[in-house]
């Protein structure tokens, strides 16, 4: 790099500021082409999908048209050309038995050298079905039939991810910074996924196979400009402005009149600043209530939380009056289970004390016992005697106890009487 000083000018010459300029350029040029390619995609297949829920998708349907250019747009994005050995090959020919025959390539290549090469793999593919089609003979041709029998077919989205999975195949194919080379091409297999669920029909014998012509993409259905709400002035009183400042009597050499707008231009104007101010105070009257209506909210929940706190204080004093209560109770049954253990050990102790200073008692109780076990054994005598049969009826047999004189109660006893 040479440097040339003239006059305090400093002049550069060399390549590395403009080549790598031009490198930055060039990657921001096919950044912007890949972006708007998907984009306008996805926008494309959607309007697919919503003209496929009134009526058959077929090739006089201007949303298919477009969505096939652009397919074929980003299928040829930064497509490889032919070497030139293959473009002289191109246009030798040699007649063998009334047929032309092509060596190499035909001029220029298209998408469909990629496909047929890349989508060989895939199961009951329509490649040779497609190369054998009479009436389509260049490649573009062969190129848009394909579109529309995979289409037909519901494979679409299997070919283009069976293709862009043989990276080998794509790279002989593509330069670099090519849609199908980049992160963009999964985008593109999940997009054309959608249109599996759409019954299309083609006719593989039309106008639409010329493959004289390239595709072209319309994408005025897909533009729209929203007028902001900040703009006062009307669309034709912007484009009349407009006018009048690029004319020549806008000059500085020429300054004209002012620009007068015409009574009904000012009653617009006035109109539309009215509604605007309406909007703004209906906007401001809304708020205000809204502002009202929260701080009226906010008043009844602070109440609402000064009685709950409230009641939670009260709720903590009565808790711990009656864990008190409940202690001293506690306490109390106690103290009383303590005395009434000790009157049981007292009452246990007067009753061994009656038993063991009362022999005559024990003595006696058995005496009864004996008395009540004879009478017992008297009346079963009784019974095993009595004749069932020789006794004269109404007589019977008598026996005589004998009497015994009734016990003698001592003093002992008395005293037991007594304390029952």
């Amino acid at each position: 790099m040479a440097s040339l000083s003239l006059g305090g000018l400093s002049v550069n010459r060399g390549g590395g500021g403009s080549s790598s300029c031009k490198k930055s350029l060039n990657a921001r040029n096919a950044a912007v082409e890949r972006r708007n390619l998907i984009t306008v995609c996805r926008f494309s297949v959607k309007t697919l999908i919503d003209r496929s829920c009134f009526e058959t998708i077929d090739d006089s349907s201007p949303e298919f048209n477009n969505f096939a250019a652009i397919l074929e747009q980003i299928l040829s994005h930064r497509l490889k050309e032919i070497s030139q050995s293959c473009r002289w090959l191109a246009h030798l020919q040699i007649t063998l038995q009334g047929q032309v025959t092509w060596f190499g390539y035909e001029s220029p290549r298209s998408f469909w050298d990629y496909i047929r090469v890349a989508c060989r793999k895939v199961s009951q593919n329509c490649i040779c079905s497609i190369e054998n089609m009479e009436n389509v003979s260049s490649s573009r041709a062969k190129g848009r039939a394909w579109i529309r029998v995979a289409l037909m077919e519901k494979h679409l989205s299997e070919y283009i991810s069976t293709a862009l999975r043989d990276f080998k195949t794509t790279r002989r194919f593509y330069e670099d910074g090519a849609i199908v080379l980049g992160e963009e091409a999964n985008m593109l297999a999940g997009m054309l996924l959608g249109l599996n669920a759409i019954d299309f029909s083609f006719c593989l014998k039309g106008e639409g196979l010329d493959g004289n012509f390239p595709a072209v993409i319309d994408y005025t259905p897909y533009l729209k400009f929203t007028q902001s709400s900040d703009s006062i002035s009307s669309d034709e009183e912007e484009l009349r402005t407009l006018g009048s400042s690029g004319s020549e009597s806008s000059t500085p050499e020429n300054i004209g009149p002012p620009f007068i707008m015409d009574e009904n231009s000012w009653f617009n104007k006035c109109k539309r600043v009215k509604q605007k101010y309406q909007l703004t105070l209906e906007q401001k009257g809304y708020l205000e209530e809204l502002l009202r209506l929260r701080e009226n909210q906010l008043a009844e929940s602070v109440s609402q939380n000064k009685l709950l706190l409230q009641r939670i204080e009260d709720s903590d004093l009565t808790h711990k009056l009656e864990k008190e209560q409940l202690e001293y109770i506690i306490v109390e049954l106690q103290d009383q289970l303590k005395s009434f253990q000790s009157l049981d050990q007292l009452s246990a102790e007067v009753s061994l004390s009656q038993t063991s200073l009362d022999p005559a008692h024990s003595q006696d109780g058995d005496g009864k016992q004996d008395m009540l076990n004879l009478l017992n054994e008297g009346s079963s005598v009784e019974r095993v005697m009595r004749p069932e049969s020789g006794r004269p009826p109404g007589q019977s047999l008598h026996f005589c106890w004998p009497q015994f004189p009734p016990p003698n109660n001592g003093p002992e006893d008395d005293c037991e009487e007594q304390m029952r």
